[in-house]
């Protein structure tokens, strides 16, 4: 009997398509056929290969340079968006103003790329940071700023891990997890997350509308450790896909065929990952609130680290990128949040479907070199710089006691800039800004690190 370990051992790699071949196989050597002839009938039965293309699809490029570093920040991204854009799935994208590299190997998205791609799911365009996203709340009574990100460090955890003490129930649909095959197991993960905001550039922001004075909070995260170990399982079956199917395509550009079992239990484990991160934001700016004691006047909240699908049936994958098209999602109510850095208001905009830009804005500034370069750099003039903005009266805070200067404005784009080419392109329309009073973020965690020290 011919079985699987038998086409493999003839050469042929393993895929869907093995359980014809074994009956085809199987039937022909009853009826007395050589191997020659399977072989060669098996042959015929192989999908064909699905090659990268030889020149990469036109995107569209919302990118404006005017300084040196900007004009290297911007050939890095443009290169690996000429190599992107020949992954077969992808059928179109754009670079927003606020896009810089993401990685070192070719072709992998930038921040502030956009890609639509048919029948096709790819977990490396969106990364580990799965449905990172900003929610505002507006808060009814005027309030110290002070107070407001006082409470928000009494209620809320920066950092790596978790919360000391988790808060229960975790979301609707926690029950979920244990029937879909990419989140199973990751249960303690979301609880022990839930109500906690990461590292890096995730923030609390207190400020003022510029259109009423009124006190607003906005927070910055995305799904946390859970979002993490999804994207660790989600590349692990685009690469099994991806081998069978695209072997020549680079591993970090694999994808999940949409129309398959594990295409639609991804796709199922993604929005259950924006619930966990929507209810995320909710119990901070609730646990705010009760802690000041102050009612909501207006509140919404926007993801920019995700996968979209729109009418046209294609799968729109925003790396850093704001969608900006109405009905973006189903609690879509045509506002989104642009952040840009500590010092610079937080953009409120309203939708533009720009079509050149697939229908995103961007998410943010951006940034023109690394944390490592920008700190290399820079040296000393960091800390004058932090210095500077509590000078203007600006309430700067760093959970774990130590600034991480990496996130000072000068590590990130021109403000002024990326939001003088969001209106030159008609990416968005903005129509408040929230005026900064102060923020927290998780600081420099690593600094006492045990193996720092040893080092």
């Amino acid at each position: 009997m011919i079985d699987g370990a038998t086409l493999i051992a003839w050469g042929f790699k393993p895929g869907r398509w093995f359980k014809q071949g074994l009956e085809t196989a199987n039937a022909m050597r009853a009826a007395g056929e050589s191997d020659d002839a399977i072989f060669a009938q098996l042959q015929t039965l192989v999908p064909p290969e699905t090659l990268m293309r030889t020149n990469g699809l036109p995107y569209g490029l919302f990118l404006d340079t005017e300084t040196p570093a900007e004009r290297a920040n911007a050939a890095s991204v443009a290169a690996h968006m000429d190599a992107l854009m020949r992954v077969p799935t992808i059928k179109a994208g754009a670079v927003m103003p606020d896009a810089c590299p993401s990685g070192t190997q070719p072709g992998t998205i930038p921040v502030g790329g956009v890609v639509a791609c048919e029948d096709a799911i790819h977990p490396g365009f969106h990364s580990a940071d799965i449905c990172c996203s900003v929610a505002v709340t507006v808060f009814k009574r005027d309030d110290d700023p002070a107070k407001v990100l006082d409470a928000v460090q009494r209620v809320t955890h920066f950092g790596p891990v978790g919360r000391d003490t988790p808060i229960r129930p975790v979301f609707e649909g926690e029950a979920a997890f244990s029937d879909n095959p990419f989140l199973k197991g990751l249960e303690n993960m979301a609880l022990g997350h839930f109500g906690s905001q990461g590292d890096g550039n995730h923030f609390a922001f207190v400020g003022r509308l510029q259109s009423s004075g009124r006190i607003a909070l906005v927070t910055h995260h995305g799904s946390r450790g859970l979002g993490a170990q999804l994207y660790k399982r989600g590349m692990a079956a685009a690469r099994r896909h991806a081998g069978i199917v695209a072997p020549r395509v680079p591993a970090h550009n694999a994808w999940i065929k949409a129309d398959s079992p594990d295409g639609e239990a991804y796709w199922q484990a993604l929005q259950i990952a924006r619930n966990w991160t929507k209810a995320n934001h909710g119990i901070i700016h609730a646990m705010v609130r009760q802690e000041i004691g102050n009612q909501v006047l207006d509140a919404f909240w926007n993801e920019h680290n995700f996968v979209f699908r729109r009418d046209d049936g294609l799968f729109y994958h925003g790396k850093g990128a704001t969608p900006s098209w109405s009905g973006y999602a189903a609690d879509d109510d045509g506002r989104t949040l642009i952040p840009l850095n500590m010092s610079e208001p937080i953009l409120i905009a309203r939708h533009r479907d720009h079509g050149g830009s697939l229908g995103f804005a961007p998410h943010g500034a951006g940034r023109n070199a690394s944390r490592t370069q920008h700190l290399r750099e820079n040296g000393e003039a960091l800390a004058a710089e932090l210095a500077a903005l509590q000078a203007r009266g600006l309430d700067i805070r760093s959970y774990c006691g130590v600034p991480d200067h990496s996130e000072l404005p000068s590590a990130y784009k021109n403000a002024a800039s990326v939001r003088a080419q969001i209106a030159k392109y008609d990416l968005a329309e903005i129509v408040d800004e929230i005026e900064p009073c102060g923020s927290i973020m998780a600081g420099d965690w690593e600094h006492d690190a045990p193996w720092r020290k040893a080092r």
